[in-house]
């Protein structure tokens, strides 16, 4: 794993060697083991190197291709390089090192940019062609590594950080972007292709562009939403879908096990985790190394069942025991990690896992994907529940909305609003946002002229096949916007924290691709979620180990704001400064800290939302 950065200037002006190390050096946690710099007249690329395959000095970067067209810089691993290798021998003949970076100049080199669509593997990249002036950059598929950039008159520049683009140009504004404001204060994260600043974009999942001088062209080069669940595999015999998920699953964790550096991997004890364990530990010649975090408050606890798994596996467990005061020490980290605003504080436990695996390893597979691709979240099935309604006449539905509404419950009424939005995908926003019902927060005049996630939501649903379940598009919002731009975000700066490179085989594009055809009835089973992925778990560690209610890995925030940061969030929130370049109502804000204090309501989630955006705005220290 690494940081990337690179600058082009668009009026030849010479791009400065020491500028461009200045600013990769920003990004030396995510590659503390080398660093690199190549320049030629406007061009600039730059490189900080966490080695995991080819240690040698061969994998360094930016490297120049064996003709010296090409340049890249790439953080990431494809897995499939090898086999690509072979295939690429004709032309390079002899390879100048092992290393997967070298496979994509190759294959750069002979397919130009459809060599893309011949990748397994988490990918951002950058390949300058100095014939022909043109830089081509791109995305994995699924949004597994960040790519953000800046594009002007005067110049295109990205890197893995935003803090590193500040660096690269420093008259960029840092101007908030109000839509992504309001998407972040609807949901909790800021969907691609926007970022908190107005000038910087994030590449979307699955896109490459080009930068010429014609200007800058985006592509999309895979899309999985409109792949339509196959019918027929309604009828197919059980046992044969699981011997089918079971070699790709596994097939997708033998790749992603080869290193050159010592490997373990994150064990909740919850079934994806367990299950990519138990595949380690099946094709492992000695015990897996696997890590998790243990909590004082049980609710929040999952050592116990990860232990459980461990013995079952006999894997080389390593467990720490996390106080309050622990995870608090950490917000300073957190606070300089996330240079974007970041409501998701199971990055706490994240960062701490990741501390303790990086004192072991430096690569830990993960089992993040297998909820949004097998249905494996609560909204899923209220989703299914509300299917029916959402087949009723406009005004049926609206009326039955308003029937429940005036029923004295909290969540009652909330399952009113949800009826009465336009369509399944606004329901499915509402039921993901953070803020529900709460209003006057976001300034009036920044609601007139923004978009919502209900409306941003439904229109990316648009892209879905035709008369799709509601329970199966709230899966593919998940996994096309929550989880690269909240889930995989979390994992990829906690872990990059540490110089710790995480890997997720449930998110390789075979897999996802397999589970998009895979019909309801094999995901959402009565009231059992991730039916199918459970069965295979199944096969590997005893159901009586691994059956238990879904936990989140967080934090118990609702509690620590009454208790040990109540004070740290009072004196927030009471100060008028705080609010002074954030567009926030602090009245309304204030009633909402007041009512969570109270204990009548649990507002938490808004609430630690606010705090962070408020010392973000108060800390932007990249300027």
């Amino acid at each position: 794993m690494c940081g990337i950065v690179g600058l082009i200037n668009f009026f030849k002006e010479e791009v400065s060697p020491v500028k461009i190390g200045r600013s990769a050096d920003l990004l030396y946690k995510r590659g503390p083991d080398d660093s690199g710099v190549w320049t030629e007249e406007n061009v600039g690329l730059g490189h900080r190197r966490l080695s995991i395959l080819d240690l040698s000095p061969a994998g360094h970067q930016p490297m120049v291709s064996k003709d010296g067209r090409y340049v890249i810089v790439y953080n990431g691993e494809i897995y499939n390089f090898l086999d690509l290798r072979k295939e690429l021998e004709s032309d390079e003949g002899f390879w100048q090192s092992n290393s997967d970076t070298e496979v994509i100049l190759a294959a750069y080199s002979r397919w130009g940019h459809q060599c893309i669509e011949r990748f397994h593997g988490m990918f951002a990249f950058a390949i300058w062609d100095r014939k022909e002036k043109v830089l081509f950059a791109a995305r994995d598929r699924m949004g597994v590594k960040p790519f953000y950039y800046h594009h002007s008159a005067n110049c295109f520049a990205f890197a893995s950080r935003p803090r590193a683009l500040f660096s690269l140009y420093p008259h960029l504004s840092d101007e908030i972007d109000l839509h992504a404001l309001r998407f972040y204060l609807e949901v909790g994260y800021i969907p691609a292709p926007y970022s908190i600043y107005k000038t910087i974009r994030k590449l979307p999942p699955a896109h490459y562009l080009i930068i010429d001088q014609k200007g800058l062209t985006i592509n999309r080069y895979w899309d999985f939403r409109q792949i339509k669940p196959e019918t027929s595999w309604e009828k197919r015999n059980e046992e044969e879908l699981l011997d089918e998920l079971d070699e790709i699953v596994s097939r997708n964790v033998r790749s992603r096990m080869i290193s050159d550096v010592p490997l373990g991997a994150f064990l909740s004890g919850g079934i994806d985790s367990s299950l990519v364990v138990s595949i380690m530990a099946k094709y492992s010649s000695q015990p897996v190394k696997t890590f998790t975090i243990a909590f004082e408050e049980k609710a929040n606890d999952e050592s116990t069942h990860a232990l459980a798994v461990s013995k079952y596996l006999g894997t080389d467990h390593y467990c720490e025991t996390l106080k309050v005061n622990d995870l608090l020490s950490l917000l300073p980290v957190f606070s300089e990690e996330y240079d974007e605003p970041f409501f998701d504080h199971s990055a706490f436990p994240t960062m701490a896992v990741s501390r303790v695996a990086r004192k072991h390893v430096t690569v830990s597979l993960s089992g993040d994907g297998g909820d949004e691709l097998f249905g494996g979240y609560h909204y899923y099935q209220l989703a299914k529940a509300l299917n029916p309604l959402f087949k009723m006449p406009v005004f049926v539905r609206k009326g039955l909305s308003g029937a429940v509404s005036l029923i004295p419950k909290y969540r009652l009424k909330l399952v009113a609003k949800a009826m009465a939005q336009p369509d399944c995908a606004g329901a499915f926003a509402f039921m993901r946002s953070i803020a529900k019902d709460f209003h006057g927060v976001l300034a009036t005049e920044i609601i007139d002229q923004t978009e919502g996630i209900s409306r941003f939501f439904s229109k990316a649903s648009q892209k879905f096949p035709p008369g799709l379940h509601p329970s199966e598009q709230g899966m593919r919002l998940d996994a096309f916007y929550t989880l690269p731009d909240d889930f995989l975000q979390k994992v990829d700066v906690a872990s990059m924290a540490f110089s710790l490179e995480s890997r997720d085989p449930l998110l390789d594009h075979e897999l996802v691709e397999w589970a998009m055809k895979l019909p309801l009835k094999w995901k959402l089973r009565g009231n059992q979620n991730k039916y199918l992925l459970r069965k295979l778990a199944y096969r590997y560690i005893p159901r009586k180990i691994i059956d238990r209610p879904k936990q989140g890995f967080g934090v118990p925030m609702e509690s620590w704001l009454r208790g040990p940061l109540k004070k740290w969030a009072e004196d927030k929130l009471h100060d008028k400064k705080s609010f002074k370049n954030i567009p926030l109502n602090q009245d309304k804000v204030l009633e909402l800290l007041k009512l969570h204090q109270s204990g009548v309501r649990n507002v938490h989630p808004l609430l630690w939302a606010i705090l962070v955006l408020l010392d973000f705005s108060s800390q932007r220290r990249y300027l």
